[in-house]
């Protein structure tokens, strides 16, 4: 029982280690597993203003470039939300703006407001 436990621990462990450096281990796997599991070679962190514009995550009515000639401070962008409009540009072929709607309606959603920023629950006040 201690045996199976230790290995337990020691595979979860491994794991999450696995997890927390993957940008440096995927540079380790040789190209034709790479071309095997797509997805595995498109990862790159997306950790600054300038890799995001460069991304394609600016417009007009976004714009990064401004926070970059500002000097903002600030590391970046969400990484999961970059992820996220960026899977979604791919998917839906959109640009950046229309993929920022699209997430945003999506949580919206999920959370039971519908896309006009009204709530969907039959027992919400909206007017008084």
């Amino acid at each position: 029982m201690l045996f199976w436990l230790s290995v337990f621990a020691l595979s979860a462990l491994l794991v999450m280690l696995a997890f927390r450096y993957r940008a440096t281990l995927i540079s380790h796997v040789p190209n034709p597993v790479r071309s095997f599991f797509p997805r595995l070679g498109r990862y790159t962190p997306l950790s600054t203003f300038e890799s995001q514009a460069s991304a394609g995550l600016t417009s007009e009515s976004f714009d990064i470039e401004a926070n970059i000639r500002d000097g903002d401070s600030r590391a970046g962008l969400d990484e999961q939300g970059t992820q996220e409009v960026l899977d979604i540009m791919q998917r839906e072929r959109v640009n950046f703006d229309q993929a920022r709607l699209i997430r945003q309606n999506q949580i919206f959603a999920a959370n039971g407001i519908g896309p006009n920023g009204m709530p969907l629950d039959s027992k919400a006040v909206t007017h008084l």
